[in-house]
């Protein structure tokens, strides 16, 4: 008979207990507004901030209330404009694109690479166009390019960079943390992320001029100088005036719930990277699957892991989904032409013009995704493996 995994892809773990009693005071307090706070209290939201620019060695944190406000905040902060093209992955998820968007500029895709990673070469041959001054670069299920040539290539060509960390909080190139080479960095905290408040994201810089914006835009009005992660009052002097609230700021709730995970999250990377490698482990040498490879310079956060079927037809692709399903591991496909819930592709989303993107067709037609949740063990996790495994291998010979 065959093994038939029993695990849960989709459930978390517990908030931590600590979080829980930070909550319940916070909820007892009755100031749940990052502004409302008493008499020589921070608050939690300004604490929060404080800790993850320390986290990340970012001088500016702000927390706000998603990952995708986030990017916009940052989009807006940047000056893009309506009618501005603005480079992006080919290969996200659909918030990146949705950010462009909503500030009413036009997204330009890049190709992706087999290591699923921004094509460099063709985001050299766009940036020389001159169309685009902004690259809003996802680094998409925690894959992190080459960012010394990425930041070289943008850096030449005057455009400046955000970083969407949604999948790379605790992640590194060389060392250096995902998030400290553009000019922005967004982070999600949403529940499937790397730290769970149902929603939330946190936006960091270096740029006084840039986080000033970002703080008035998320809804400061002028109590700007309570927050502890950001620039000089001096920066907001010019910009306070000139710098619309469309507001989007994180409450002292999700901000209590945050802080004790942001303490843990170390810990919790390792215990992610021992899953990855245990699946990673045993699907190496599978007839039919091709690994990614994760580059030495890159440090991972494997929360979730994906794998290639190169030759696979869509039937066997589908074959290989409907064993997996039936024997309790849950795989996502980014081949097909319909969305289904969480995972869709560039050409899903009509609202940015057609263009044409062969070799992500290529590598997305044969894109396998998982998830990772802490909930499994190692030994768990080798077992999905062998499941996988042996469901491709029984699709790939008899073929």
């Amino acid at each position: 008979m065959k093994t038939v995994f029993t695990g849960n892809f989709t459930q978390q773990e517990p908030i931590p207990e600590a979080g829980i009693e930070a909550a319940l005071s916070v909820l007892r307090s009755g100031r749940l507004h990052r502004y409302n706070v008493a008499a020589g209290e921070d608050g939690e939201t300004a604490l929060l901030e404080q800790e993850f620019a320390a986290f990340t060695g970012a001088k500016y944190a702000l927390a706000v209330a998603s990952g995708g406000y986030a990017i916009g905040c940052a989009l807006r902060a940047l000056g893009v404009q309506p009618g501005d093209r603005v480079l992006t992955n080919g290969f996200t998820l659909a918030p990146v694109p949705g950010a462009i968007a909503s500030v009413g500029a036009e997204p330009v895709f890049v190709e992706v690479t087999d290591d699923l990673t921004i094509d460099l070469d063709h985001l050299a041959r766009l940036v020389a166009d001159g169309d685009s001054k902004v690259l809003l670069l996802s680094h998409m299920r925690g894959h992190i390019c080459d960012m010394d040539l990425l930041m070289q290539i943008c850096d030449g060509a005057g455009v400046r960079v955000v970083e969407d960390c949604a999948h790379t909080m605790g992640g590194a190139w060389k060392g250096v943390p995902s998030g400290r080479h553009g000019a922005m960095a967004a982070y999600s905290t949403q529940t499937y992320k790397h730290m769970n408040s149902g929603e939330g994201g946190i936006l960091t810089s270096d740029d006084p001029d840039l986080m000033a914006r970002a703080i008035v835009l998320s809804g400061s009005y002028m109590l700007y100088a309570r927050h502890r992660a950001a620039p000089p009052p001096e920066a907001f002097e010019q910009i306070k005036w000139v710098t619309p609230n469309v507001s989007g700021r994180m409450d002292n709730l999700r901000a209590a719930i945050l802080r004790p995970q942001l303490a843990d999250l170390p810990c919790q990377i390792d215990r992610w990277n021992a899953l990855y490698r245990a699946v990673e482990d045993g699907l190496r040498n599978t007839p039919g699957l091709k690994v990614i490879e994760r580059p030495v310079e890159e440090s991972i956060v494997g929360s979730s892991i994906q794998f290639l079927l190169p030759a696979f037809s869509e039937q066997q692709i589908a074959a290989v989904l409907q064993a997996c399903v039936a024997r309790g591991v849950e795989l996502k496909w980014f081949g097909g032409a319909e969305p289904v819930a969480f995972t869709s592709r560039y050409d899903s989303w009509r609202y940015a013009s057609p263009q044409s993107l062969p070799n992500t067709d290529r590598i997305l037609t044969g894109l396998m995704d998982m998830r990772l949740p802490l909930t499994f063990s190692v030994e768990d996790a080798r077992v999905i493996a062998q499941i996988i495994r042996e469901e491709v291998s029984a699709v790939a010979l008899a073929a």
